[in-house]
């Protein structure tokens, strides 16, 4: 009785802080208000904006048929929050329940959520980094810069990195009319994500629009003139490129550095926390004051073998955000699992690409419907004879199906008849993932042992 006292309490006059003006942040607000919570809601941001969608900044923005500014997402309700934007969060003091901030104020909270996200890896060398011409791709100000460099007709931009953020780029690129260059260290497009199977796929859907496409390839250094300004670009090959635009495409950095030394299990990985959201501590235990979701947050799915899945899906920050705030005023009793199936899509070079499940865990692949060749299909992936992820290029209306699929631990390969099955489809085939034990190229030794006299030199074949 005391506890449901307490929550009671903390719903009609408590302090509840959300770190992180983001699209969880805003709809873990919302959610907040929609519960019953009436107390006081503060949102921290480190850029100056309301919370924006993020989606259409390397699509339609790019493309110049929206503007930057015109990305504000929607609101579903009044929140009645403090919007305390253009600040960053720099510590937390977990003892103190506060929240630090760079310009020296401190937050004091009764439950936190933190929903900070991520951020695009940097180029590592600093001072090429800074050469006038070369960009990264994930705020509202990155797509301003770079839609504008794009408007200037460069004479050909280097794409770093072909994962789903770079593809898009390439592929706003060509429907801009501009030459541009993917340089990926894997043997194909996607390949982390989707596998090898469908990455040729996806190669040869960029060669066919234009890309100058160049797999098992690292960019190994940006040149600039005597004015700063990008010129050209050493490839691993011996390759030299020139080009006035480079993008730095090399994935995501999730946003936890903030919270070293605070006590929470945060790292490069994300924020570890139970299936209801609530952080764990560095010793493992959950804490019940602080929350996390969307793309920083870490949580077991039963699914997927209870393996720690962090998800930089729009969808997912959504339905995370929503379980996050009930479980934040809400007795034990009444908390809820996240248990939200993963999803995301993608849209480049004329091609929608839609993916349920998770393909990176799966080792074969069976083509369901349609033809690889045709570049139309569902791939159903497997992993220890049970159905666990399917990616659909141009079927996005059977993701649904195959979500069930998963959902019920069908077993794979898939028994079910096809209207549109080809002979391709017949048999699974291996996904073709890197072995991550492997280096993907370069290197073709490592150094083992810990102390002096283990240490050792051991040749390890490059990945082909």
């Amino acid at each position: 009785m005391a506890g449901d006292d307490a929550v009671r309490a903390l719903r009609r006059d408590g302090r509840i802080v959300i770190v992180g003006a983001s699209l969880a942040g805003l709809r873990a607000a919302e959610q907040l208000r929609d519960e019953g919570f009436t107390g006081s809601l503060t949102v921290i941001g480190d850029e100056p904006y309301e919370p924006y969608d993020r989606p259409p900044l390397s699509k339609q923005v790019l493309l110049g048929r929206v503007r930057p500014e015109d990305t504000g997402l929607p609101r579903r309700r009044p929140v009645d929050a403090h919007w305390r934007l253009g600040v960053a969060a720099t510590g937390l003091d977990l003892d103190g329940k506060r929240v630090l901030l760079a310009d020296g104020d401190a937050v004091e909270f009764d439950r936190l959520l933190i929903a900070t996200g991520v951020r695009s890896r940097p180029w590592p060398h600093e001072t090429e980094a800074a050469l006038d011409g070369v960009h990264v791709l994930r705020t509202r100000d990155d797509a301003a810069r770079l839609t504008r460099r794009l408007a200037g007709r460069p004479r050909r931009v280097l794409v770093i990195g072909a994962g789903f953020t770079g593809s898009e780029i390439a592929s706003a690129c060509r429907e801009r009319g501009v030459a541009v260059t993917v340089a990926e260290r894997g043997a194909a497009p996607l390949v982390g994500a989707l596998g090898g199977v469908v990455g040729a796929v996806a190669a040869d859907l960029q060669r066919d629009h234009g890309v100058d496409l160049r797999c098992g390839i690292m960019v190994t250094a940006l040149e600039g003139d005597p004015a700063g300004r990008l010129r050209r670009a050493h490839l691993s090959d011996g390759t030299v490129l020139d080009v006035d635009v480079a993008v730095v495409a090399l994935g995501a950095v999730r946003n936890t550095a903030w919270l070293a030394g605070s006590g929470l299990a945060a790292g490069p990985r994300g924020i570890a926390c139970d299936a209801g959201c609530r952080a764990f501590d560095v010793h493992g235990i959950v804490t019940d004051d602080v929350f996390a979701a969307g793309d920083v947050a870490r949580t077991p799915h039963p699914l997927f073998g209870y393996q720690f899945i962090s998800l930089e899906h729009w969808g997912n920050a959504v339905e995370q955000a929503a379980i996050a705030a009930h479980n934040m005023v809400s007795p034990g009793p009444e908390r809820r699992p996240h248990l939200w199936m993963p999803a995301f899509w993608s849209s480049q070079f004329g091609v929608n690409i839609k993916s349920v499940g998770v393909p990176s865990m799966a080792d074969e692949l069976l083509v369901t419907q349609g033809s690889l060749a045709e570049r139309r299909f569902v791939a159903a992936y497997g992993y220890r004879g049970r159905v666990i992820a399917a990616v659909g290029f141009d079927h996005a209306k059977w993701m649904g199906f195959y979500a069930k699929l998963i959902e019920e631990a069908a077993p794979f390969p898939p028994e079910f008849p096809a209207v549109d099955r080809r002979p391709e489809g017949l048999r699974p085939v291996p996904a073709g993932f890197p072995d991550p034990a492997l280096p993907t190229h370069g290197a073709s030794v490592t150094l083992t042992g810990h102390s002096p006299s283990e240490r050792r030199v051991v040749f390890t074949p490059s990945r082909a």
